[in-house]
């Protein structure tokens, strides 16, 4: 595994990706969060506790809610 850049050895390109990367996440993550809030436990899939923590994980926790973690 290579060392990590800091965030000055960072090309541009990288820089920007990095930031629109981070940005999606939170936006994923953020409407996730909402949603659980605004749903009663009757209206999610599993425990709302575990679909709140799912949510931390990168990119993968918000889709899998979206996709299977709410009732229709």
């Amino acid at each position: 595994m290579g060392r990590k850049k800091k965030w000055k050895d960072m090309s541009t390109g990288r820089r920007r990706a990095t930031v629109i990367a981070t940005g999606v996440q939170l936006a994923l993550q953020g409407a996730a969060l909402a949603d659980l809030k605004k749903r009663t436990p009757a209206q999610v899939n599993g425990p709302k506790a575990i679909w709140v923590a799912a949510s931390f994980i990168n990119f993968a926790g918000p889709i899998l809610y979206f996709l299977s973690g709410r009732r229709k």
